[in-house]
């Protein structure tokens, strides 16, 4: 038992500080037609996971593994999590007179799941706590599923004068047939324990969720059975992962409807249509790979276009990008944006507040005038001014001007827009419009006296249009940059490639952007949220990470594929 309690706050605290979370395949259908499990590695004990569970957690539990992650963080995030571990150590196994190397290691197996369930228990008859006039909160329920690869050192070492078991107040009782032993004593946590195949060791937080792991386990209805949940691990098999996680999308949205009672009916409905979310997670030499897949419940009526047909905007920008956010087809996008954004809780911005903005600030109608010749492949990115422009930066102290480019098929409804947003400009903002040749190439400018140039468009190849933010960035990609991004060794050490084609690519340099500016950055993109303490907390998160990498892919009609890369600093490279 106290390993389940030495493990399982330990790997949370790991991944919640090296992540982070934000959306290929050619042989998908052939892995939709054939189901067999045989060639797929799953979690250890899968077979008695309730398929209600929100999350499944499996990690490593071999001690080289731990120590190569231990390699990563800076001096003060190791600092953390060694107290960690010190708490866990001096609350569990010492008081107990077990050491975890000695008493523990030599019988458990290699991996260790941790199962959060839907449901919430409370302590009996709403008991209030000691030191409180209020009833206790309610507890989630989870169980711990430790392999028994030593049954008899197991039960030897439980059968000691020195055993929890012999110092608490346990109590045996039979459930269908099976032995299980828990804590009788209702001023302790309520564990409950009990072996299933003779090689499980199945431990929960309360007695019915022992008793819903043994039903699992004895009608075969476990996580093995959710739909789509064989073929999606196929998809993301890795040599010697560290740990494997899986989220069921419904529940999950159920829950946070329950916790923050802000998920309107439409934005549930929305999240219904999923089914769940998976992740491998491998340890590099220079940090973290998650191989991940998102699927779609098999009675949604929603079904994803597949068109992989992103990769050049990486060809078009410089080596020296510090930020580029990429993706397929942005028409397309943005429809599919639409239909669920406005009633979904998590998304980052609502679209009738890009459309206001958009209206307030070039006269565009979003929908009407724009949207309809963005179809094709786009990039947003953040690309350093040349040295002698760093005052002109719009992002106080970052020395980093702004490229927008999109692909159209349609450049005369294009130029049409153009025009529309060159005459509102103008006239709004008091700016001096001129026209340029860059490597005998137009491009529009937009300057004001005191400030100099501030905005730039035009073309690229005839049908590439772009937009710049800053003073002279639009010399580093017209025509073309000396240096492509996609040839840095930067970008293709960071950047994930086995998803061909893809869909889209995120690229973003920590080291060089900056914590602060990337804070900002990631807050505005992907939170809408009025806490003044949530870039802090990013800040925070942050400082242990150097570079992140992403690729996006659409696997088939009912499956997307992204593959993350987290580059890491190492504590001897880490500085005050």
């Amino acid at each position: 038992m106290s390993m389940i309690k030495r493990k399982k706050p330990s790997l949370l605290l790991t991944l919640g500080t090296t992540s982070v979370l934000i959306g290929g395949g050619a042989t998908a259908y052939w892995l939709l037609s054939h189901t067999q499990s045989s060639s797929v590695s799953l979690p250890v004990g899968a077979n008695l996971v309730p398929q209600d569970a929100v999350v499944v957690l499996s990690v490593s539990a071999l001690p080289e593994q731990w120590q190569q992650l231990r390699q990563f963080g800076t001096k003060e995030t190791q600092a953390a999590f060694d107290r960690t571990f010190a708490n866990l150590r001096d609350r569990f196994l010492s008081p107990n007179g077990y050491d975890y190397q000695q008493d523990i290691q030599p019988w458990a197996g290699k991996e260790v799941t941790f199962a959060f369930l839907s449901e919430q228990t409370k302590s009996p008859q709403g008991k209030l706590t000691q030191n409180s006039s209020k009833p206790e909160q309610p507890k989630q329920s989870v169980v711990m599923i430790l392999p028994l690869d030593k049954p008899a050192q197991a039960q030897q070492l439980l059968e000691r004068p020195n055993s929890p078991l012999k110092q608490a107040n346990w109590v045996d009782r039979t459930y269908k047939g099976v032995q299980i032993k828990e804590i009788a004593d209702n001023n302790t946590d309520n564990f409950s324990a009990a072996v299933l195949e003779g090689r499980f060791l199945a431990i929960a937080t309360d007695p019915k969720t022992t008793n819903k792991v043994i039903d699992t386990y004895l009608s075969g209805a476990s996580l093995i059975k959710t739909p789509g949940y064989i073929q999606a691990l196929q998809q993301i098999q890795a040599d010697r992962p560290f740990a494997k996680l899986y989220v069921n999308i419904p529940l999950a949205a159920t829950v946070l409807k329950n916790f923050q009672q802000q998920v309107p009916p439409q934005g549930l409905s929305q999240l219904q249509q999923q089914q769940g979310l998976a992740t491998t997670i491998t340890l590099d030499s220079e940090g973290l790979r998650f191989k991940s897949i998102s699927w779609l419940n098999p009675n949604s009526k929603k079904k994803y276009t597949v068109k992989n047909e992103a990769g050049i905007m990486p060809k078009r920008l410089p080596a020296d990008t510090l930020m580029m956010m990429s993706g397929g087809n942005l028409k397309l996008l943005w429809q599919e944006y639409v239909q669920g954004a406005e009633s979904n809780p998590i998304s980052p911005f609502k679209p009738q507040e890009l459309r206001n903005l958009v209206k307030e600030f070039a006269n565009l109608d979003l929908d009407r005038e724009l949207v309809p010749w963005m179809d094709g492949e786009f990039s947003f990115s953040f690309i350093p001014f040349p040295q002698q422009s760093k005052e002109d930066s719009p992002y106080p102290n970052s020395g980093a001007g702004v490229v927008f480019m999109v692909k159209a098929k349609d450049r005369r409804l294009a130029e049409k827009s153009l025009e529309k947003f060159d005459l509102a400009i103008a006239n709004k903002y008091k700016l001096k419009v001129e026209e340029t040749k860059i490597a005998n190439q137009r491009v529009v400018n937009f300057t004001s006296p005191s400030l100099g140039s501030k905005i730039s468009h035009g073309w690229l190849d005839g049908d590439v249009a772009f937009l710049v933010l800053g003073a002279n960035i639009a010399d580093a990609i017209v025509p073309q940059p000396k240096a492509k991004l996609a040839d840095s060794a930067s970008f293709q050490n960071i950047v994930p490639s086995e998803l061909k084609p893809n869909n889209g690519q995120f690229f973003l340099d920590i080291d060089r952007l900056g914590i602060d500016l990337t804070a900002s950055f990631l807050t505005s993109l992907f939170r809408r949220s009025q806490d003044p303490n949530t870039q802090r907390i990013l800040r925070n998160h942050l400082v242990p990470i150097r570079a992140i990498g992403i690729t996006t892919a659409v696997s088939d009609p009912r499956s997307t594929r992204f593959d993350i890369f987290v580059k890491l600093k190492k504590v001897e490279e880490s500085r005050d």
